[in-house]
């Protein structure tokens, strides 16, 4: 039998070439930097700060640590009733698992950033240089609404390890010195450490990819985060949809017998991968049962009141209305299961994309809740009217309910009776609209047929949706066309060709 490795506490903060941030010299070198204007975000920083809690999840801890010192809301649960990043809900674009086991590249904690609702400038060490690094530090250091993340490797500074992520708190112009806010706490505390040093430190090869470490300035994204509908990629099945997306559809668009709409959109749906239906999903809100407390909260009225108004918006659009009679004539999806109509309340209430696992603490196991009862409720939203809510109770470790918008008007005949009432919560033709509309419209380019192209991409354009909807489809859009990269390894060189 193997013997334990020995316990560390800490480790000797090599010094020269750090200095450490609580010595008299680091001191002195805050209180000047502060005075010189470049330290605005070290405040809002060392609020949020927290220190990694894997060995591995530097990257994850340091965009947590700016995410939160941003306030950007991540619009949905942490724990309780509490909405706040951490490095657990930081796994869309890399499963945790695999970080734990092998860490996490540049250029998905890049994607991670903007999958989040930030807005993102990377720069590997190949492509800036050193005078570059210093006049975006000193532009970040002076505003708190930028914050840098660096990405390099320890040796430079003769400290043990190797690749590593922190957050930067601010700059000495004066020395040429960059705070680094050290993430693993654990092992070394915050640091100066000499500019030039942070950039051969950067200006190293990160065996993993073959590519340069670097740095990247995180700052709020104008536009807002989704409310109903979501990319996932909590499983590998968003690879093979990428590819779909960006390399099959495309060809397959090129066939001749296209010659009408119903006719390209049964091919699509045909031709769907297996596993298509894991990468939509719609958000279901999940809270802690309240037992003497108010039903909803005024927020919580509120957000449901535009997940409904985003449901009517997508229903009200003529491409849904193509979509929802394909599927009413009972043309197969191919196990397209986005939520069908079929689902019942138990499976919504166990699959919700933020489900209960969250909020009992328990991520291990996603099938261990159950739905024991449903029952409807009626709020008044913003003056509008009374909306109605199915709540369900979940089984698990204290109770938690559901709750999700529904439309009030008739969908024909595809619609599901329970207790004697219609519900029309979002369904697989929702789930399928709102896909077209957020795949990139170059996708629809290879079609042969030029009036056949132009009257699609009529359909699925974005011009002239409701401005609400319209944020929802682009956000969606963002986190497409960020994922397809992370599986191309090339995000550090696309920019985005839509708002």
């Amino acid at each position: 039998m193997a013997a334990a490795a020995p316990s560390l506490y800490r480790r000797v903060l090599p010094s020269p070439p750090a200095v450490d941030f609580t010595s008299p010299d680091g001191k002195r070198l805050f209180a000047e930097a502060l005075e010189g204007g470049t330290m605005e975000g070290f405040f809002s920083l060392a609020s949020c700060f927290q220190t990694q809690s894997e060995p591995a999840f530097c990257g994850l801890a340091s965009l947590a640590v700016v995410l939160n010192a941003l306030a950007i809301d991540p619009g949905r649960r942490w724990k309780g009733p509490w909405r706040w990043f951490d490095e657990s809900m930081l796994d869309c674009c890399e499963p945790l698992d695999k970080v734990k086991a092998q860490g996490i590249t540049f250029g998905k904690v890049a994607c991670l950033a903007h999958c989040s609702g930030a807005d993102v400038q990377s720069f590997r060490a190949n492509g800036v240089t050193l005078d570059d690094l210093r006049r975006h530090l000193i532009r970040c250091a002076s505003s708190p609404d930028c914050h840098l993340i660096a990405s390099y490797h320890r040796r430079p500074f003769k400290q043990t390890g190797t690749g590593h992520f922190s957050p930067v708190g601010g700059y000495h112009a004066g020395q040429d010195m960059v705070l680094i806010l050290d993430v693993a706490r654990f092992k070394y505390p915050p640091h100066w450490v000499p500019l030039p040093l942070l950039w051969e430190a950067m200006n190293t090869t990160d065996e993993s990819t073959g590519l340069l470490r670097g740095f990247m300035l995180i700052s709020r994204h104008n536009a807002a985060p989704s409310s109903l509908y979501t990319v996932s990629c909590r499983d590998e099945s968003w690879k093979s949809m990428a590819k779909y997306c960006g390399e099959d559809l495309p060809n397959l668009l090129k066939a001749d017998n296209l010659d009408n709409i119903p006719t390209l959109l049964s091919h699509f749906i045909d031709s769907l991968p297996a596993n298509a239906g894991s990468l939509i999903k719609w958000v279901v809100e999940v809270r802690r049962k309240d037992e003497d407390g108010p039903c909803l909260s005024k927020e919580e009225k509120e957000r449901l009141f535009v997940k409904e108004t985003i449901l009517h918006q997508v229903r009200d659009t003529k491409l849904f209305m193509i979509v929802r009679d394909l599927h009413c004539a009972s043309i197969q999806y191919h196990n397209y299961s986005l939520s069908s109509e079929e689902d019942s309340i138990t499976r919504i209430a166990a699959s919700a994309c933020q489900g209960a696992t969250m909020l009992s603490e328990n991520l291990a196991s996603t099938d261990a809740f159950c739905c024991r009862k449903t029952c409807f409720k009626h709020v008044q939203a913003n003056g509008d009217g009374p909306k109605t809510v199915i709540s369900g109770s979940v089984t698990c470790e204290g109770g938690v309910d559901t709750f999700l918008p529904t439309s009030p008007y008739s969908t024909r005949s595809c619609n599901l009776t329970l207790s004697n009432e219609i519900i029309k919560y979002p369904s697989s033709a929702d789930a399928m609209t709102v896909l077209l509309l957020a795949l990139h419209p170059s996708t629809w380019s290879g079609i042969r047929d030029d009036s056949l192209k132009a009257e699609f991409q009529t359909l699925v354009s974005t011009d002239n949706l409701p401005d609400v909807l319209k944020r929802e489809i682009l956000h969606l859009r963002r986190q497409l066309y960020y994922l397809k990269a992370c599986k191309d390894k090339e995000y550090e060189d696309l920019v985005p060709p839509f708002p």
